[in-house]
């Protein structure tokens, strides 16, 4: 035996260490109720003393292969995970693509990242976009909503306790930790955040010391954080912290150019989990959700197909098949029956759509196939607030 201990405590001080280490347990002292207690405690392998050379060498071997074989198995997680962290972003709108070159440039450095957008938009998953492609996109993304756990919980959760709970600042290491609806932090723990900005540290809750820390931060918001500050519910020193590097995530009603592909994209998902036949919308189904207003963003178009393919009976989705609180709120159902009327109300939707996508009225009017002086005046005649 070890003098200060055995074999199986120190396999499992090992695995605190490295938990993807793989062990071979050499003993002397061979019970059933010991290689049982090595196995459960991770131990690849067991064997008892007096070991035969050639059984030693086939054992390692045994040992390497899998070794090799549990890396290449990391590798191809790691590189399919970072795949997928693109694909989930779906669109090609200019205003999009804006926006994701913004975080291509960020996500090469390891500044802290301030998101804003309204709920539903999909902040998390542009935060996942800027981690896979950063520097440390092999470490942990930890994520927490910071408005749904009471505060000494929230804590223990973000900067861990003396009880053993490391915490997710500590848990990810050199990785990310996404700070989530971050206005609704309690105002204690936005001193310990701002604490882990300037110092790289944290304290424990019941802590006497400090730990050091080295995660990226991305915090999300749907509120002014602006107007937080100025009405004393958000800390101003942390505000400046976070506000360096600031990206706006656009709202659907802002990228309805991208509407056609994300049906697509959840239609496949939800078809495929669902085992339905389903192979696109129709195109008055596409009219009618472009049209639509979208408070709920992104997370609310996902929503709506997924009920839309449940209650497909054919292969096209159609407008019959979306959630019937959508269709009142369509755009593309003007209160009236005069022809003229309606063709202008989808005229002033049209170009409004065109305008908040392309500030730029000289690119707005080439996309709208009008001239400069055409637009003002349909600007004018219709209406349209800018």
């Amino acid at each position: 035996q070890l003098p200060d201990g055995d074999g199986v405590k120190l396999l499992r001080q090992l695995h605190r260490i490295n938990p993807a280490i793989f062990v071979l347990i050499i003993s002397a002292y061979a019970t059933v109720e010991n290689a049982v207690e090595a196995f459960t405690a991770g131990a690849f392998d067991y064997l008892v003393k007096p070991v035969r050379f050639e059984e030693l060498l086939k054992r390692l071997h045994r040992l390497f292969k899998f070794q090799d074989l549990y890396r290449e198995n990391q590798r191809l997680r790691k590189d399919l995970a970072r795949s997928a962290g693109f694909d989930q972003i779906v669109g090609s709108s200019v205003i999009l693509q804006n926006v994701l070159k913004t975080i291509r440039k960020v996500a090469a450095t390891n500044s802290n990242v301030l998101l804003v957008g309204e709920t539903g938009t999909g902040k998390e998953l542009f935060a996942r976009e800027i981690h896979m492609a950063g520097p440390n996109r092999d470490e942990k993304f930890l994520a927490v909503n910071c408005g749904t756990r009471p505060v000494e919980m929230l804590e223990t959760q973000l900067f861990g306790d003396n009880k053993g709970t490391a915490g997710l600042f500590r848990t990810a290491g050199t990785g990310t930790v996404f700070l989530d609806e971050i206005a609704q932090l309690p105002p204690g723990t936005q001193a310990e955040l701002l604490r882990a900005i300037e110092y790289q540290e944290v304290m424990p809750v019941g802590g006497t010391e400090s730990v050091k820390v080295d995660a990226r931060i991305i915090a999300a918001t749907s509120r002014d954080l602006m107007k937080e500050v100025a009405e004393s519910n958000f800390e101003e020193d942390l505000f400046y912290r976070l506000d360096g590097v600031k990206i706006r995530i656009p709202p659907l009603r802002e990228r309805l150019d991208d509407i056609p592909e994300l049906v697509e994209y959840f239609m496949v998902r939800h078809r495929d989990a669902m085992g339905k036949r389903v192979t696109g919308a129709s195109s008055e189904t596409i009219r009618t959700l472009m049209a639509a207003h979208w408070k709920g963003n992104v997370r609310q178009l996902d929503n709506a197909i997924e009920r839309a393919v449940m209650m497909c009976e054919g292969e096209e989705i159609q407008p019959s098949d979306l959630p019937p609180d959508l269709l009142g709120m369509s755009g593309s159902l003007p209160d009236t029956d005069d022809l003229r009327s309606a063709l202008r109300h989808y005229e002033k939707l049209h170009i409004t759509r065109v305008l908040k996508q392309c500030p730029d009225k000289k690119e707005a009017a080439k996309r709208l196939k009008l001239g400069l002086s055409s637009l003002y005046r349909k600007i004018e005649e219709l209406k349209i607030e800018l």
